[in-house]
């Protein structure tokens, strides 16, 4: 019999990719729509949990969005984020379901940390403030979650904190998208208009690390087969970053753009690094398995397929 499984946040890019994971078909999966299910309604939750019996949650849900929509909107992002993983953490434990799977977020560690950040160092010193809001909520969440298990060990509820995602399914416009979405478009459009320079925010020595959205759906099968075996808090990641210099060049050469880049050093750059620690994942069984050059190639095919009109 197949393991029946509730996805929040199926439209989203988590969990679009989830569902298109090879391996999917071992699982029975529900995936309602917000319009089918709104997390923001806690009875609404716990009826549905109660009527559908899931064995597992697995919870992607969530009110996302860059730096200037969570600048302009921080009371949306706590409020929503944190009424929707109260509601479907509290209404999985009513509901008597054993084992849930809450993904966190990078966000959650705290700011200019130049070592990778390892699980413990949750709430060990201030947050990052252009993204406080969401960030509190994932904490105020992960942290339910735990104290849930520590009164009740018969519960499993887990938090997975995944490093900045790249991939399928994800937001291109410039007004909403993260770092690496963003360049595929700026590039692809400087290409298509002939233009023979684009411009890069500060001198492109930062760092970032981001990790391929088919990896993650990868972990999170990983996670529902081992699940007994699954620390209860680990990062999903890379172990290693790269400069967004790197991230413009490789983007280029996978868009096949020949102009030069300049640097608005004006413009400001973020953290310098934000790196997670996968020492618990390795040690677990798990990587990812998505090069750089490849996964930029996967996204630009699917920008090029879907998402250009």
């Amino acid at each position: 019999m197949k393991l029946r499984i509730l996805l929040t946040g199926s439209g989203g890019m988590v969990g679009r990719n989830f569902l298109e994971h090879p391996a999917i078909g071992e699982f029975e999966v529900l995936a309602p729509r917000s319009s089918e299910l709104n997390l923001l309604d806690y009875a609404a939750v716990l009826s549905y949990l109660r009527e559908q019996k899931p064995d597992m949650v697995i919870h992607a849900a969530g009110k996302v969005g860059g730096i200037q929509a969570n600048m302009r909107e921080p009371v949306h992002f706590l409020l929503d984020n944190l009424d929707i993983g109260r509601n479907i953490v509290w209404a999985a434990h009513e509901a008597g379901i054993k084992q849930l799977l809450n993904l966190g977020s990078s966000c959650m560690y705290p700011r200019d940390h130049s070592e990778p950040l390892r699980e413990e160092m949750v709430l060990k010193g201030e947050l990052e403030p252009t993204n406080e809001g969401y960030a509190l909520a994932k904490v105020v969440t992960a942290r339910l979650c735990e104290y849930i298990m520590r009164e009740d060990a018969s519960y499993q509820y887990k938090t997975l904190i995944p490093c900045n995602i790249y991939g399928r399914h994800d937001k291109f416009d410039p007004a909403h998208s993260h770092m690496v979405p963003a360049i595929i478009h700026k590039i692809y459009q400087a290409k298509r208009a002939g233009l023979n320079e684009v411009e890069i925010w500060g001198d492109g020595t930062a760092r970032r690390e981001f990790m391929y959205a088919g990896d993650l759906a990868d972990c999170l099968v990983h996670a529902v087969r081992h699940f007994d075996t699954l620390p209860p808090v680990m990062n999903v990641g890379l172990g290693n970053d790269v400069t967004i210099n790197e991230y413009y060049n490789i983007a280029a050469e996978v868009i096949g753009y020949s102009g030069k880049f300049v640097h608005d050093l004006s413009k400001p750059v973020g953290m310098k690094r934000k790196l997670v620690s996968v020492d618990k994942s390795r040690a677990w069984g798990w990587q990812a398995k998505t090069s750089l050059q490849d996964g930029l190639a996967e996204t630009y095919q699917y920008y090029l397929k879907d998402y250009q009109q």
